[in-house]
């Protein structure tokens, strides 16, 4: 089969780049309905609460970075998790035969900015570079009888995975009552770990869900069931009819697109089932952001070339580019680095602004470095962005491929002690941060800045240079400080320096929702 690597690449190539037609037929959707609640100031309400106006902001800033990828062939989202292969392969095949092609096609697409290195050795720290190592790409395989390779490709990013869960049922759901062994149980289950991921897994995003088995098959059918279409229907009447509750409810508790408020929360929920032992009760969920990457391919096994793709039996829809400056979006204040107390001081929750100079990039890795070392860069009045680029080598030059914000809360630990420490005036992510993090942005007049999870080409087309590099060889390209010069890149302030939080408004919203929606 000498086709067979180049046919892996292609399909890694789509995965990653071109959104499959039954999400962005939802994702379609779901602006509209954004829009169609927009008021003509702007103005969104869920109940009697005034939110941010900016959920269908969200959402087209989403759709168009969806269509940005496919036009440059470039990751839709920086984060492309671990490859997650489905190998369907007939019984006289050695799939032994077929592993080494697999990680051949890895490798060449994580080297051409494909895929972005995720793979980190668990005793050393150390990053491979190339995707490859001890359980990645992952690969699961599964004879069948027919004489066809048929091969599924999962691109499921951490900060979706970080809000995967699994329940034991039953379970103390705290303040929102009991979740017994039953399907009133399970959906309790489901509503609490959408209102748990809030902004931190790029809502709107989809639920795989398994009930039953043991805890290693539960998690596996959970992620299995993120392949089925989006507007596909269950063969078993119970749970197309628990689909489609979960869906509308998720919707009504105002926690919208990133956590901004909204309707859209949730595009899809798909469950399966598996019997289980008398002594445990499961319920797996496989949370995914809005990018949901999944694609597959029919390959002939004696040649190993691609028969049809799966995926695309529907057209796609209408080009739709909301432009980002269109009626929905607010004015924008533009600021540039170096950033004074003075002029953050002045930001307000609300304010959409438009960054340019340079901008640090900082993750977990470089986070804890820096609470016990020296900083290789001056960073008083500086910005450091949560983010983990995709970043290539072209000549003399680096090159950023996709740019968007990953989740912040996981900084939490250290992010006030740095914003002392360094005079930070700017924290850019997704999610939001804790209450330590708000102290700091108002003690020492600091501000978060939240970007559009996922949105990785929007934003990358707003840098403008690298200016350098530090820690490549020691954390991996993911987890280095890249300076970035950037211009007019798109921030909305959610944490101010006046203690205030939208992402603690949509929570107490969203709290209240739940708590109704758990009585029903």
């Amino acid at each position: 089969m000498r086709h067979f690597r180049e046919s892996i690449l292609a399909l890694i190539e789509k995965t990653s780049t071109n959104l499959p037609a039954d999400v962005r037929r939802a994702l379609a959707g779901a602006l509209t309905r954004e829009e169609a609640h927009a008021s003509v100031d702007g103005e969104q309400r869920v109940g009697q609460q005034p939110l941010s106006p900016y959920a269908a902001q969200a959402l087209a800033i989403i759709v168009q970075n969806v269509d940005l990828a496919r036009q440059k062939r470039g990751p839709i989202c920086q984060d492309t998790g671990l490859p997650t292969f489905i190998v369907r392969y007939p019984f006289h095949l050695n799939p032994r035969s077929l592993a080494c092609d697999f990680q051949a096609a890895v490798a060449e697409a994580t080297q051409k900015g494909l895929l972005r290195p995720n793979s980190v050795d668990i005793l050393t720290g150390k990053n491979t570079g190339t995707n490859l190592g001890p359980g990645t790409p992952l690969l699961h395989w599964e004879p069948w009888e027919r004489e066809e390779i048929e091969v599924l490709l999962l691109l499921k990013g951490g900060g979706g995975e970080n809000q995967s869960a699994q329940y034991s049922l039953p379970t103390d759901l705290g303040p929102l009552g009991l979740a017994g062994r039953d399907w009133e149980g399970v959906r309790k289950c489901l509503l609490h770990a959408i209102y748990q991921a809030q902004g931190h897994g790029c809502s709107p995003g989809f639920l795989g869900v398994c009930v039953g088995s043991d805890r290693a098959q539960g998690y596996q059918l959970a992620k299995k069931q993120l392949f089925r279409p989006v507007d596909d229907v269950n063969p078993v009447p119970e749970l197309a009819q628990l689909e489609q509750e979960v869906v509308e409810q998720a919707n009504r508790l105002g926690i919208g697109p990133m956590g901004f408020g909204g309707q859209a929360t949730l595009l899809g929920c798909k469950i399966g089932v598996l019997n289980r032992v008398p002594a445990c009760f499961f319920v797996s969920v496989a949370y995914n952001c809005w990018a949901l990457r999944r694609r597959g391919v029919v390959i002939d096994p004696a040649t190993g070339e691609i028969r049809n793709w799966l995926y695309c039996s529907c057209p796609p829809p209408a080009s739709r580019i909301p432009h980002p400056a269109s009626s929905i979006q607010p004015p924008a204040l533009r600021l540039t680095t170096p950033l004074s107390e003075a002029a953050v001081r002045q930001l307000r929750v609300g304010d959409m602004v438009l960054l340019s100079g340079l901008v640090h990039t900082g993750r977990d890795t470089l986070h804890a470095y820096l609470l016990t070392h020296d900083s290789p860069v001056d960073l008083r009045g500086g910005v450091i962005y949560h983010c983990g680029p995709v970043v290539v080598r072209e000549g003399e030059q680096w090159s950023v491929k996709a740019a968007g914000p990953t989740t912040s809360i996981r900084e939490e630990p250290y992010q006030a002690a740095l914003i002392q420490k360094f005079g930070l005036r700017a924290i850019i992510g997704k999610g939001g941060m804790g209450i330590e993090t708000q102290r700091a942005l108002q003690e020492h007049g600091a501000v978060y800045l939240h970007a559009i999870g996922g949105a990785a080409q929007y934003y990358a087309e707003r840098i403008l240079a690298v200016e350098g590099v530090h820690f490549l060889s020691e954390f991996g390209v993911p987890e280095a400080m890249w300076h970035l010069r950037v211009k007019d890149f798109p921030a909305l302030v959610t944490m101010d320096a006046h203690g205030n939080s939208l992402h603690e408004k949509v929570q107490q919203v969203a709290t209240q929702r739940l708590e109704s929606l758990m009585g029903q």
